[in-house]
């Protein structure tokens, strides 16, 4: 099966494997390393924008990632080619930094403002911030499943825990999407970087209608 993956699913999909099994080498390096931190922490360093795209908190994070880079990414990279699919798959993570990295700069100025009050809270809520880290693909796997709902918005697909619910991608996306929005701004999920997906979904969205409106989404000029 491995090998009828094309190249650059492939070898994304192997690359977070890699990282995975050193990560349960030594967890506490490649966290403090290799996660996102908030830049105001001192653990925070330029590389981890991109790193924490390939680290993950466990097996069944990663497990539901990769499986999703599997289906959909193999899909999305035959249809528009290996190196669209790579500029696609980075700029949806990188969308998803922008939009969680900016959250937290809004959490953090409250916070802020609230430690100038005096407030004991806000200095425990700001350290936290400080301190906790960001890891995961969910980012870009959440651009592809709207960029792969753009692109076959018709298409039936059901959960692999709900089998007998079928629905057109484009259906599943905006369920998707509402719901990391409402959990992101209730905060009725904690531990879930619920506004980096919906920012990996966003610029997914923006590239691809980029690339239509350009005519170039189905050949091998970047569009850039």
């Amino acid at each position: 099966m491995f090998e009828n993956i094309p190249k650059a699913t492939k070898n994304l999909i192997a690359i977070n494997i890699i990282v995975f099994v050193a990560t349960l080498i030594n967890q506490d390096f490649m966290v403090s390393r290799f996660a996102l931190f908030y830049p105001a922490s001192q653990y925070f360093r330029p590389w981890q924008i991109i790193t924490h795209m390939f680290m993950h908190g466990g097996f069944w994070h990663i497990l539901f990632n990769m499986y999703a880079l599997y289906m959909f990414g193999s899909i999305i990279e035959r249809t528009i080619g290996e190196k669209k699919f790579l500029i696609l798959y980075f700029v949806c993570g990188l969308g998803a930094v922008v939009l969680h990295l900016g959250v937290q700069y809004i959490q953090a100025q409250t916070f802020m403002t609230g430690i100038a009050n005096g407030s004991a809270n806000a200095v425990a809520n700001y350290a936290a911030l400080k301190m906790t880290p960001t890891l995961g693909a969910s980012g870009a796997i959440y651009g592809l499943l709207i960029t792969y709902a753009m692109l076959f918005p018709d298409a039936r697909l059901s959960l692999i825990f709900l089998p007998f619910t079928s629905m057109s991608s484009k259906t599943w996306i905006i369920i998707f999407a509402v719901i990391e929005l409402v959990t992101g701004i209730t905060g009725t999920i904690d531990g879930i970087a619920h506004f980096a997906h919906l920012g990996g979904m966003l610029f997914g969205w923006l590239l691809i209608r980029y690339w239509r409106k350009k005519g170039t989404l189905f050949n091998d000029y970047y569009g850039y």
